[in-house]
């Protein structure tokens, strides 16, 4: 089977700003057909210039991006035909109806007009009841709807979600995840960079890691959980503890909920988790416990560990 050829791929891609500033140090990047891809990074780390590079509204300082085979550079127009971006900030026309902005946004695509298609686009972003009432009336989490509608509005292959889910309310967040996984069931690619890690966890297919301007790890998502996910086991105590016992240092244990907890982190990768062992030194320590859990780390553990330790 021949492998399909990367419908974004960013190559040796840097950019330093007139001040000196390198945002961005050659990066390289591909991202495959049909997945929803979610880039992290703390603020500052360059996910917004990487992604205003690849729409072209940035100009590179070095190294070459395609959209759909298509230069962004030689090839302006056609390269941005294929993206749908929705920016963090909310821009819209105050003073137009959804609808015609909505509309009017198609149309700057060159696109012929589809009242169908912006009938249903309007529908499945909830927005349909609001088609005609002025941009300004609408909260912000509407603001967000329309600016979802008018990336949407030229039908691109490629679409961009910029901090999506920033002050929006938890309903409109379900909603747009909804929609986001129809759209990449329709074909659609789906790169999305976010602050809750949450959303990365929920409906990425892969996750890709920048900070200072360089991508640190670019890994599917559950091969990334399972490599660097460490579990908790959680022991209740009978007895509240004060310390750690000096026969017990070995599994470097941290104790918990003023003393009534002891806490094990340990490898899921590792051959021995080492549990069977901690358990007898614990009896053979007199130590009783009532219960015990386990937790595996997060998405959120995963990133704030790799980004902090970070030269």
């Amino acid at each position: 089977m021949v492998a399909m050829p990367p419908i974004i791929s960013v190559s040796k891609l840097s950019k330093t700003y007139a001040s000196g500033f390198s945002a961005l140090k050659s990066i390289d990047l591909d991202i495959h057909r049909g997945e929803i891809f979610a880039l992290l990074g703390p603020n500052g780390a360059g996910k917004t210039t990487l992604i205003s590079i690849i729409c072209g509204l940035v100009t590179p300082s070095a190294g070459s991006v395609t959209a759909d085979g298509h230069d962004i550079g030689k090839d302006y127009r056609s390269a941005r035909t294929k993206i749908g971006l929705v920016p963090q900030e909310l821009t819209t026309d105050a003073f137009e109806t959804v609808w015609a902005t909505v509309n009017f946004s198609r149309g700057l695509f060159g696109k012929p007009r589809n009242p169908e298609l912006i009938e249903q686009i309007l529908k499945d972003l909830s927005l349909w009841d609001k088609r005609n009432a002025m941009i300004r009336t609408l909260s912000g989490g509407m603001k967000r709807r329309v600016m979802i509608a008018k990336a949407l509005s030229h039908e691109p292959q490629i679409l961009f979600l910029d901090e999506p889910s920033a002050g929006v309310d938890v309903e409109l967040r379900q909603d747009m995840w909804q929609l986001v996984r129809r759209l990449r069931e329709s074909g659609v690619t789906i790169i999305l960079t976010t602050h809750y890690i949450e959303e990365a966890e929920e409906m990425a297919d892969r996750v890709g890691v920048i900070s200072k301007g360089e991508i640190i790890l670019v890994e599917e998502k559950t091969e990334l959980m399972r490599k660097l996910g460490k579990k908790q086991l959680t022991l209740s105590l009978q007895q509240k503890m004060a310390a750690v016992p000096e026969a017990l240092a070995a599994y470097n244990l941290a104790l918990a909920a003023e003393g009534e907890e002891l806490v094990y982190t340990y490898d899921t990768k590792a051959e021995r988790t080492g549990i069977t062992s901690l358990l007898q030194d614990l009896s053979a320590a007199g130590i009783r416990f009532n219960d015990l859990n386990t937790s595996q780390s997060s998405l959120e553990d995963i990133f704030v560990s790799l980004v902090r330790n970070r030269p």
